[in-house]
């Protein structure tokens, strides 16, 4: 039997006994910020001489510049190897995902207000991302999918993925799916080492614009010491979900729960629902499932440590401790889920009724699984097409319209001690050429 955390919400001591599951150790200690802060000065000093250095050293395989990359005509020719149903799959997954985003698209715009003044915003996108795809534990096509094709429909110019190639293997599908989702030059290359690469430039990756995608601690404090050098997409911590249940089939919950548990030892995977028995059948399903998972150690040992069935003493209640979790993934397992949405305000994405697992959206749904975690959905979104575009604003102005408003600028230019700021105004309502 597992043994997962059971809370009730009118325990006096509930409060606390949520905060100590949510505080999970995610963030990256000061001995991983200092390996990282050499690795990144060493490429930046060696460039692709480093890069192979640690690529030989931690992925063992005999690496050298001139394999560095993974040509288009490899991608190409994974394409081609891979089976049809394969194809047909990453075919699906990437046009539901493109229909999705191109919702997202923005546009540019503007307007004439009372003053005469034109304002407006101009969208253009980014030159050049990065895609970092990890590659240890597992290998992730749908993540290819999921960063690669909102930067494709964002007009990103151009798009370049990292992958680290343990013992030299490639993984058909990754390269598959970078491929059909748009990618146009690849490195077999990962780790922190991979990140300085793309954020600053060797002699054959060049620099990006923005460095997005998952990766293990290394990766994440990689990506927030080049922040600034370059923009990043977020720093992602272990995955993270809630399932909310009023009935439904136990077997059904239970494998939810589960679902992003075989992840990672570190993912979190919480039950609420207000049924006591309810709960109790879906902790009974939960051990049924653990016992023929492939990968149940990782699922047992997730659930054990960062796992808990909470049982809730009424609905207001459940939505109040649902926000305070902020999860990555939200399923709102509920006959009429839409009486509850309206109170949920913090989840990266949220899946509603009996027939959407988490799992739908993690492949073929459209909305992009790339999600905030370790509780920022409380400030962050999903990825989307706004990472890969950028908004300028856009001030037009005549001469009357300087006259209707420059008068106040004038003055609050002098009250900042700012004389110049306010000579470029003044000359020009003088009417001085």
């Amino acid at each position: 039997m597992s043994t997962i955390t059971q809370l009730n919400t009118c325990d006096p001591n509930f409060d606390a006994q949520l905060d100590a599951l949510l505080a999970r150790e995610t963030d990256t200690g000061a001995d991983v910020q200092t390996i990282v802060a050499d690795i990144i000065a060493d490429i930046k000093t060696r460039g692709d001489a480093a890069l192979c250095a640690y690529t030989t050293r931690f992925d063992h395989w005999e690496c050298t510049p001139d394999r560095l990359e993974i040509s288009r005509a490899d991608m190409e020719a994974a394409w081609h190897a891979i089976s049809p149903q394969d194809r047909a799959a990453l075919e699906l997954a990437a046009e539901r995902v493109r229909a999705y985003h191109e919702h997202q698209l923005q546009r540019d715009w503007e307007y004439i207000d009372e003053a005469g003044l034109t304002l407006g915003q101009r969208i253009t996108p980014l030159d050049r991302v990065g895609l970092y795809v990890p590659g240890g534990k597992a290998a992730y096509p749908s993540s290819v999918i999921m960063n690669a094709v909102p930067a494709k429909v964002a007009g990103v110019g151009e798009i370049v993925m990292v992958v680290p190639t343990p013992h030299g293997e490639r993984n058909e599908l990754v390269l598959a799916a970078a491929y059909i989702s748009g990618v146009q030059r690849a490195f077999a290359v990962g780790g922190a080492q991979a990140v300085a690469a793309l954020a600053h430039g060797t002699e054959r990756i060049p620099p990006v614009d923005k460095i997005v995608g998952p990766g293990n601690k290394f990766v994440a404090a990689a990506k927030r010491q080049v922040f600034g050098i370059c923009g990043i997409d977020m720093i992602a911590g272990p995955s993270e979900i809630v399932v909310v249940a009023d009935g439904g089939d136990p077997s059904w919950l239970a494998a939810d729960f589960l679902s992003q548990a075989e992840h990672d030892e570190a993912a979190q995977s919480i039950f609420i629902t207000t049924d006591a028995n309810l709960l109790r059948a879906v902790a009974q399903a939960i051990d049924t499932h653990l016992a023929r998972l492939p990968r149940q150690d990782i699922a047992r040992a997730a659930v054990e440590t960062h796992g808990a069935l909470i049982l809730a003493d009424n609905w207001a209640t459940v939505a109040d401790v649902v926000n305070r979790i902020a999860p990555e993934h939200l399923e709102l397992a509920l006959d009429d889920p839409d009486i509850l949405l309206p109170y949920i305000k913090h989840a990266g994405a949220i899946f509603l009724g009996h027939f959407v697992p988490e799992a739908l959206g993690d492949y073929v749904a459209g909305p992009n699984h790339v999600l905030p975690t370790n509780r920022t959905a409380r400030f962050s979104s999903p990825l989307g097409v706004y990472d890969f575009q950028k908004r300028s604003s856009v001030i037009r102005a005549t001469r009357a319209g300087v006259a209707s408003v420059g008068p106040a600028a004038v003055h609050l230019a002098h009250r900042e001690g700012l004389q110049a700021h306010a000579l470029t105004l003044e000359l020009r309502l003088d009417g001085k050429a």
